[in-house]
């Protein structure tokens, strides 16, 4: 949460948030007017601003707000005994049943975000590190504790567990979120921990 919304009413804060995803999810990050977003909140167009700086400060806190539900789950890494592959197992179900209470959530951030403008989709990366960082975590504590077998490239690996959450949200948002996508977490996990065949050993000539 920013400095300035700790300051004032969080349901407010939340409110705005709230009203700002259903706005963005209809008209886009760029045709998505303050003025509206305080109308759909129930507000005075000055009150966003006691909030958040501007309509940027609104959809980076958008995306923080999200992200801090998601990585909240990294509670399983921690302790004597840390548990990777519930971890992970618990990283895709947060990420679908966070999104996937949401629609218009899941298509600003997987849509409207991507189309933003640069300076925002770099403060969006800055922002992805501690997710990603979390799925590292995952990946080199499973390795560590034999869960996962050894060795494999966790940059690769991150790529694909996160490519493959993210593309499944895709599909989902793109087929009018028509079905329970938290119910797909056991597919995606089941796929990314056993994959789709038998280990063979990669010939010279490849």
């Amino acid at each position: 949460m920013s400095s300035i919304a700790q300051r004032k009413d969080t349901a407010k804060y939340h409110a705005i948030l709230e009203s700002a995803i259903k706005v963005m999810a209809v008209s886009g990050y760029h045709g998505a007017q303050v003025a509206r977003i305080a109308r759909e909140a129930g507000v005075a167009d000055g009150t966003v601003y006691l909030y958040f700086k501007n309509k940027e400060d609104i959809l980076i806190s958008v995306l923080r707000e999200t992200i801090a539900q998601i990585v909240m789950l990294s509670t399983w890494l921690e302790g004597e005994h840390p548990e990777p592959l519930m971890a992970l197992h618990k990283l895709i179900e947060g990420h679908f049943a966070t999104l996937g209470r949401n629609p218009d959530l899941a298509l600003v951030l997987q849509v409207h975000v991507r189309q933003s403008d640069p300076v925002i989709r770099e403060q969006v990366a800055d922002m992805m590190r501690p997710y990603h960082r979390m799925i590292d975590r995952i990946l080199v504590l499973g390795q560590e504790t034999g869960a996962f077998r050894q060795p494999f490239d966790v940059r690769i690996a991150r790529r694909m567990i996160f490519g493959t959450i993210d593309e499944t949200v895709n599909a989902w948002i793109f087929t009018g979120a028509k079905y329970n996508l938290a119910a797909q977490t056991d597919l995606v996990y089941d796929m990314l921990l056993n994959g789709i065949g038998w280990r063979v050993e990669l010939s010279a000539e490849m």
